[in-house]
């Protein structure tokens, strides 16, 4: 399978390469600064120009099975990163996984009391736009993934996509490492939830 992933170079995005790449898949890494970051100079990895703020000049993915976005808010992002990146792929008309977070628009309060006061103290303003742009990737046809706190880790042997509906709601604020969300994209991406629409990514280490 040939997967594009935006955001290639985050904490994420890097995982979601590596472990495409091990899984024998070709890996087209859409950077918004092509000349630097973990995917320069590689030759496993095919590099595309893409900057989410400039839509007209974003590449063409029409020769891609599905795109996987796990773009983020980084230092020196404005307001407006997220939304702008799930409008540009909802006009892609190309599969889309889009990693959000769980606590945001639909999933509010789905992982508990304290997890969402969490959420609000260290996400803040940010819950706002998430929510916005999930709305967008969702009206465009995507799979979204509503992720809890991402740790350090390897990927879970027991992990698994729980549609957002029959996600129960645990006891202690929800925790996933960042290699067992970026296995349960690519297997979403490998093996697709009938119907789903949010999925929440859990696991233990």
């Amino acid at each position: 399978m040939r997967i594009a992933v935006l955001g290639a170079t985050g904490r994420v995005g890097r995982l979601i390469v590596e472990q495409g790449l091990q899984r024998g898949h070709e890996v087209v890494a859409l950077v918004r600064r092509p000349q630097t970051g973990a995917v320069h100079g590689r030759p496993d990895v095919e590099v595309r120009r893409a900057d989410v703020t400039a839509p007209a000049a974003f590449p063409d993915l029409t020769d891609v099975d599905v795109v996987l976005s796990a773009l983020g808010i980084g230092k020196g992002d404005g307001p407006g990163a997220l939304v702008a990146g799930a409008r540009v792929l909802a006009e892609v008309p190309v599969r889309t996984l889009w990693l959000g977070a769980l606590g945001s628009g639909p999933s509010v309060g789905a992982g508990g009391g304290i997890y969402q006061c969490i959420m609000k103290a260290f996400v803040g303003e940010e819950l706002t736009e998430k929510a916005a742009a999930d709305a967008i990737a969702l009206d465009g046809g995507a799979t979204v993934f509503h992720a809890p706190d991402l740790w350090t880790g390897g990927v879970s042997t027991g992990r698994r996509n729980i549609p957002l509906e029959d996600y129960a709601k645990p006891l202690l604020p929800p925790h996933a490492s960042r290699a067992t969300v970026a296995a349960l994209m690519l297997d979403e991406a490998e093996r697709p939830t009938r119907g789903a629409r949010i999925l929440v990514p859990v696991g233990r280490v």
